[in-house]
């Protein structure tokens, strides 16, 4: 009988099969495969690029605030932006998990690529190269912008932690490693933008020029590894278990084994049996009626469609969606509380907050500094990660609720606005160090963790399922962010009192400038400057200090 006959009902062949083909959903057996090996760790790096690749969009717009601010002058852009790209990103996960098998990973993760590229592309040369819009209209566009990011971007970032789910879990801290990797980078592209470009515009453009080509990058690294041996096999691992026979309690089946040894007949039918209801997938060229050793039904695996009255949207298919749901949801819920609360702390903080802290030495780079101390923390969090085994649900909470006390802290770093309680630029940058690693190690391990402890069929919903809870803190921290934002008074007496201007400060008139002066960068030593005055004005504090005493 051809393969092709046996698409609906099947045999399978037993023993341990010769490989004939690279894909994996035309073989019936799996469990004694050995698994492909990930030669040089690439589909490990390529994981980790696709997670630097669905947050590149976002930390690009949070990391070129100092352009933003200038631009929109006494707006929380920040805080707006933020706060947009989470409600939008809620709303994306609810109906990404309600059209999880609607989509196919490929494509979803594909829609989000190019969603990016192409909101990049409209920024970098609309908006910030011809600056086509006024400034109102301007402010509107880039939230507009942030939106669309959102949708492709939480699409791909759902997909990614679907997909692997289903890999060895140590993919799933690869992702999780890249989200970081993203941070850092982008931290560091802005720095050195701002370091070597003089002109605000100008290092901005370039800015966004890097994020676009890294975005592309990603998407290219992405299909060479799709199609690979590695990734084919657990995949249809995966999809095998969805196949795999369920008998009721009253069912029985046998497998009537051949004298080659190789083929088997797999008979299923109820107790007792009736006279003709015998229900049987059977390969003519046998004769059922030979001696039957019994096989436990989970030692074959039978490829077969769907059947139609199956696949469609009805209430018994919500039905089956919701248990399934709950099944997972009774078998990872600390692992979701403890995502949830992770990321709700992180949010109240970070980067809205964050990026509010005030410092009389460094000017406009401290909240680049906080963001960039905060994202290397987390890469180093999430690298830590990977040994997970003192982690259990309970001490996840139990360290997740604990991480609340942060936003306290944090916030007596901005307020009162004139006085700060924590005034030291060191104390910022202890707490923006804190706040990342264990962003990175509590953030990280649910999400590795969750996966291994639900039946393999389950494992794409559990990623999608955590994604949603992961949202769900960052809105509910966003949130609370923008009401810290509006509870704290206005500046209305700065704390350095009358600043002192400096190169980085000076609100260039950007809508003039000419190609050539956005493209010139000469060598800029500012920040040098910026950070030995800082570390001398500390000595001779710290000598003030002792003479008083």
């Amino acid at each position: 009988m051809s393969e092709e006959g046996n698409d609906a009902h099947g045999y399978a062949k037993l023993g341990r099969p010769r490989r004939d083909t690279n894909d994996y959903h035309s073989r019936g057996v799996f469990t004694n495969l050995s698994p492909p090996i990930d030669a040089y760790n690439a589909v490990y790096l390529a994981f980790v690029l696709g997670g630097a690749g669905f947050l590149l969009p976002y930390n690009s717009f949070i990391m070129a605030m100092d352009y933003f601010k200038v631009r929109y002058p006494g707006m929380p852009v920040v805080f707006d932006m933020s706060l947009v790209y989470i409600a939008v990103a809620l709303a994306t996960v609810l109906g990404n998990n309600l059209l999880v098998e609607t989509f196919s990973l490929n494509s979803r993760i594909n829609f989000g690529y190019i969603v990016s590229f192409l909101t990049l592309m409209f920024v970098v040369l609309c908006e910030v190269w011809w600056e086509a819009f006024g400034s109102a209209t301007s402010y509107t566009v880039n939230l507009a912008a942030v939106a669309i990011v959102a949708i492709g971007c939480t699409v791909q970032q759902s997909s990614f932690y679907g997909y692997t789910s289903m890999l060895p879990p140590k993919y799933t801290q690869a992702v999780m490693v890249g989200e970081s990797t993203s941070g850092v980078f982008t931290s560091m592209v802005r720095v050195l933008t701002r370091f070597f470009i003089k002109e605000l515009r100008g290092s901005t453009i370039y800015f966004f020029t890097v994020s676009v080509s890294s975005v592309t990058t990603c998407f290219a690294t992405y299909h060479l590894i799709r199609r690979t041996d590695f990734i084919q096999f657990y995949i249809a691992l995966c999809e095998r278990a969805k196949t795999r026979i369920t008998l009721e309690p009253t069912e029985d089946a046998g497998l009537i084994e051949t004298n080659d040894s190789q083929y088997g007949v797999l008979k299923i039918q109820s107790s007792p049996p009736p006279t003709g209801n015998t229900l049987s997938f059977a390969n003519p060229a046998y004769e059922p009626s030979a001696p039957v050793p019994t096989y436990k039904v989970e030692d074959v695996v039978i490829r077969g469609r769907h059947s139609v009255s199956n696949s469609g949207v009805g209430l018994s298919s919500i039905k089956r969606g919701l248990q399934a749901r709950w099944e997972v949801t009774k078998a990872i819920y600390p692992y979701m509380i403890s995502i949830c609360l992770v990321y709700f702390a992180t949010l109240c903080l970070y980067p809205g907050i964050a990026s509010e802290v005030v410092s009389c030495h460094l000017g406009s780079w401290m909240p680049i500094l906080m963001m960039a101390l905060f994202n290397g923390a987390d890469l180093i969090g999430k690298m830590l990660a990977s040994s997970a085994r003192y982690w259990t649900g309970a001490r996840l909470v139990r360290c997740s609720v604990a991480r609340l006390v942060m936003i306290p802290l944090m916030i007596m770093c901005v307020a009162p606005r004139a006085n700060p309680i924590f005034s030291a630029e060191v104390t910022a940058f202890t707490f923006s160090l804190f706040l990342g690693l264990t962003n990175g190690v509590l953030g990280s391990v649910p999400m590795i963790q969750a996966p291994t402890k639900v039946e393999d069929r389950h494992r794409e919903l559990t990623g999608n399922m955590m994604t949603l809870l992961y949202m769900f803190g960052l809105a509910a921290g966003s949130l609370v962010a923008y009401s810290i934002e509006n509870i704290l008074s206005p500046v209305q007496e700065h704390p350095c009192g009358a600043l002192v201007a400096n190169p980085l400060q000076i609100k260039t008139d950007i809508s003039n400038s000419s190609a050539e002066s956005l493209l010139s960068h000469p060598p800029a030593t500012t920040l040098i400057n910026l950070l030995s005055s800082y570390i001398k004005s500390t000595v001779v504090e710290l000598n003030t200090t002792d003479i008083n005493k």
